[in-house]
Parts: C-alpha cells; structure tokens; sequence
C-alpha cells in the first residue's frame, strides 16, 4: 500500500482547497520528523526539489542541545546546511492534520549532493542495496508499543510528569473492553495511518494498564521504517488533538511492563519469492535464514547501542516482564531475544525482541540486516537452539546490562566499522557517551528521597 500522493495530485488536490499544507521532513538521531511546513502552491512551485536544514539536526540530543565532540557537526565548522531533498515515493496525505500532506527527506551533503553517511536513512538504504546486490529484499515489521495516558501533554509538565493517568486501570492485553475506553484513540489511528497510504493491520491492548500496541502490515526495510516513524508523529499528534499525551520511553515506571518495538525479519529473493523457507527442516527453516539468524547472534551485543539507545532504554530488561535478557534463539518462544515465528509455513521469520519503542527504526533495522547478511556472506553456523525459560539460562550470551556496556561494545566492533563505515560508528557511539554523561551529572528524584533526610 504506497503512499498516495503525486505531484500531479496533489496540485490537483491544491486546486480543489483540499491540500493547503505540505510537511517536508528528515529524521533526525532520535527517530523524529524535523522540517518545515510549505504552502502547497510553493512545494508545486519548485519547492519539491529541494529545501535546506542546519546540519546541526543530526548533531543534537533530545532536548535539541549542540552538542560538543562530532565530527560532523560543529561549532567549529559553523553550523552549515544539509540539502534536504524530498523522496516523492513518500507523499501523502495527512488525514488527521486539516489540509494538510507530507513528504519524507533524505539529507544530502550542501557540497556534493551525495547522502550524508550518518542520517538514519542513508544507514538503512545502504544495507538494504547490500542485500539487493546479493538477490535478496529485506522484509520487515514492527510492533510498536506505547502507553496512553488521560493527561495531556502540558498537565504533565505543569506537575513535573510526576503523576501520568494511565487510561485504564489494570491489565489490557487483548481486553475488548479496557481498549473500549481508548477506542477514539485507537480509531482515529488506525484510520489516519490507513488514510495516509500505512497499511494498518491492528491496534490492541498491551500487558500493563494503558498499554497499547499498533501493528502495521510487513513492508520492504525501508518502508517499514518510514511508516514506523510517521505512525508515532500519528500517535503523538492524534492523542494531544484529544487532551491525551502518549509516551514510547523503553520504561516510564520501574514498577510496570516496559514499552518494545519488536522487529520482524526475513529476506526475499528479487522476484518475490520467500527466501527462508524450507519445507523439509524441522522448523521450516531454510540454510540461509540459519546463516542470517547466526549473524544476528553473533553481532547481537555489538548492535544493542541501536535497539536501545538511551539510558533509560535498558531499565526495561528485566525478568518476567516479557523483555528478553539474553540474545539466544528459541521458537515461538517470548523469552528469547530472538524468536522463530511462522514455522512450517511461507511466512517464516526471525522476532528481534530486544528493541525498545523509543529506537530509531532505520537504524534498528539497519544494524539487524547488516549483522543477517554477515551472516550469509561467512556462511557463520547458527546455534543450537535454547527452549523452556531463557531468563533462568546460564552461561549464555547476555544482552548488555547498560549503554556504557553497549557503547563500548559498538565502539569496539570491527563489524559495525565495516558495515556501517567507521565515521558512522564514532557518531552514534558519540551521541550515547554524551547521554551517559547527562544522565551521569544529574541528581534523580530516586537519589533526593533515598538520602535527603538519611545520609
């Protein structure tokens, strides 16, 4: 299901006083759609060729702050441009915004034109052009998670995000009538992201009070990952339109179920045919998706700093909340970092669980297929297989325990340096060094009330 806009229609569109309003938009590091919004007579105008951004959108953090210490970005070197350059197989309509379309970016170097290295999507499209040259299309899907709360969005920073209303009391996880509640929500969702050309396949309830979960139907890599940020822009936009905030940190609440994006991979040969399939093994398995599941296995704590990016990203491992802690393999099993789903049929894949909702999806997506097709390439042998409870397993490969833990292990991985380009790795490795030092010099509210009056 393309997006469904042309230039061609949406002038027509213009025309008819439906489409007033083009967003053109990149994705910064965090995952985020970063513009301008254009009249619609400019964007025909010419405007769709090209615009320009600072380049200090891929140097920030969450809070938008400069930075010091990139390569790319600086002070130094004054802040200059990126040509922001509209990906017209992108645009489409915005039903839940008034008159409103949206056209998603690559960010090219001011000088060469040519895609800079670190944006999220560049990362991305080169893995996938990795894959293609092989004779393979890399399948995916996410399951985005969320919580939805009754407070909006200023409530919560007048009282310091101190007390969020979770929507419904208790535990929702496939509850018909607690999703009843969230229902406005969830349908308005469903149906903008189906307007604007995202093939929807459901909402449901999640295991924690308020928790919600949007599944969209698998797509190629790279339009997976654009459907997945445009689907939390929805979400956000959606809820706060309705006096509701929405959150997707890894973990608001150390006392309740964290929030995961869970990838679905699998690759296909070029002339549409399913490439992991193999009738005849035991869980329909075919050698190369063997080698594709061992690379993921084998680099799976190298790529942890891109499924889970921040600090707080890691307080969701913990056990018997279903976040995996180890990166083993296990079919139809939720224990496991990944799992083997479809078995025996055309629709065989590999879950990565270990993600969290607040990954940025180009390079989730990316750092999973570039470790499957190291795989391939090396013919690396998969595993044994692990069954019963992973978070009892001993002596077995660990997801890293912290961003420090991962940081590290990104920073030294020969693997990310070769797939991804060295200048590549130093920059995102960069971005969670500067997040481990803020969260580092901050005192937390957990500090104050343990030692204010005690220590």
């Amino acid at each position: 299901m393309p997006a469904n806009l042309t230039l061609e229609t949406l002038s027509e569109a213009f025309a008819a006083g439906e489409i007033d309003t083009v967003i053109v938009a990149a994705i910064d590091m965090q995952g985020r759609l970063m513009g301008k919004r254009f009249h619609a007579a400019h964007f025909l105008n010419g405007g769709w060729e090209e615009t320009h951004c600072c380049n200090y959108l891929l140097a920030t953090d969450m809070e938008m702050i400069t930075v010091p210490g990139y390569a790319a970005s600086s002070w130094e070197k004054g802040y200059g441009d990126y040509v922001m350059k509209p990906d017209l197989e992108t645009l489409r309509r915005v039903p839940w915004l008034e008159g409103t379309a949206l056209v998603l970016c690559d960010l090219l170097d001011h000088h060469t034109h040519e895609d800079v290295p670190h944006s999220p999507r560049a990362v991305l499209k080169r893995q996938v052009e990795r894959a293609r040259k092989l004779g393979f299309s890399a399948m995916m899907a996410t399951e985005l998670e969320f919580f939805v709360f009754d407070n909006s969005y200023e409530e919560l920073r007048d009282s310091g995000f101190r007390d969020p209303r979770p929507i419904s009391a208790y535990n929702e996880d496939y509850h018909i009538f607690q999703t009843t509640k969230e229902e406005k929500l969830m349908r308005a969702l469903r149906n903008g992201l189906y307007g604007a050309g995202i093939p929807v396949e459901n909402t449901k309830g999640e295991a924690e009070a308020g928790q919600a979960e949007i599944n969209i139907r698998y797509a190629a890599a790279l339009e997976t990952a654009d459907g997945h940020v445009i689907a939390k822009a929805a979400t956000r936009e959606i809820a706060h339109a309705q006096g509701k905030s929405v959150t997707f940190m890894a973990k608001y609440d150390h006392n309740r179920a964290g929030s995961s994006s869970h990838v679905h991979q699998s690759l296909w040969t070029l002339d549409g045919e399913p490439a992991f399939v193999d009738k005849d093994d035991e869980h329909g398995m075919s050698a190369l998706m063997k080698h594709y599941m061992a690379g993921q296995l084998a680099h799976a704590r190298d790529i942890t700093i891109f499924l889970a990016p921040y600090v707080n990203s890691y307080k969701r491992f913990c056990v018997g909340m279903f976040a995996p802690t180890k990166a083993v393999w296990s079919a139809d099993n939720r224990t496991a970092g990944f799992r083997v789903c479809g078995e025996g049929t055309k629709g065989v894949r590999v879950e990565c669980r270990i993600g969290g909702a607040d990954l940025n999806p180009y390079l989730a997506c990316a750092a999973l297929l570039a470790a499957g097709l190291d795989g391939i390439e090396n013919k690396l042998e998969l595993e044994p297989e692990l069954r019963g409870d992973m978070y009892g397993a001993q002596g077995v490969r660990e997801i890293p325990k912290t961003l420090r833990e991962a940081a590290e292990l990104a920073a030294g991985s020969d693997f990310l340096r070769t797939a991804f380009g060295a200048d590549v790795v130093e920059h995102y490795v960069h971005a969670a060094r500067w997040e481990i030092s803020e969260h580092d010099r901050v005192v937390t509210d957990w500090e104050v009330q343990r030692g204010l009056e005690r220590a």
